[in-house]
């Protein structure tokens, strides 16, 4: 779980997307260093799985800087290297061409669209082996209270399962057996 860090591309033009702008101001490596240490990087490859946005060197990087994880709707390249920097990382694939060949970064901290869902800097992002949710940064506290009671409602439920009951009216629960766990808890 982590604050949102956003990064933005847009499609390749050749006249930007160079390797030499790899060491511009406004370069994914400039974004990289402006990073906070505990942020999650999410970043805009506008669903593009034809080249890979962040290879090892990279992920590796975020990883040294504390960044706590890469979420992406494009695809990442040296994909046995980006996991071995240990860095967690949720993207729509691998993909051996650099990102200049279809995208050119263009922006960080702005808000962005990742894979059909709207990203403002500072929104939280919470992040598991099922994938990535994001939490609008004015709902963290309201759906953490909630989400802490469906939690216990969800582990109730499964120690019932365990014990031989049904799932009709249980799962969901149904008014009799919201009262039971009510009672019980």
């Amino acid at each position: 779980m982590g604050e949102a860090f956003t990064l933005r591309f847009v499609p390749a033009r050749e006249d930007l997307a160079t390797p030499a702008s790899w060491s511009s101001p406004i370069s994914t490596r400039a974004a990289i260093e402006a990073m906070p240490e505990g942020c999650i990087a999410v970043a805009d490859a506008m669903g593009l799985t034809d080249a890979g946005i962040f290879g090892d060197i990279l992920c590796a990087r975020l990883a040294k800087r504390g960044v706590t994880a890469l979420v992406t709707d494009g695809a990442v390249r040296d994909v046995a290297g980006v996991n071995g920097t240990g860095l967690p990382v949720w993207c729509a694939g691998g993909a051996a061409p650099p990102s200049v060949a279809s995208l050119t970064f263009v922006s960080w901290q702005e808000p962005i669209g990742c894979g059909g869902v709207a990203v403002f800097p500072g929104d939280v992002v919470v992040v598991d082996d099922d994938g990535a949710v994001l939490i609008p940064a004015a709902l963290v506290e309201a759906v953490t209270a909630e989400s802490v009671e469906q939690e216990r409602l969800e582990a109730w439920i499964m120690t019932k399962v365990e014990a031989g009951e049904a799932l009709p009216g249980l799962y969901p629960p149904n008014a009799e057996n919201k009262a039971r766990y009510e009672a019980e808890k």
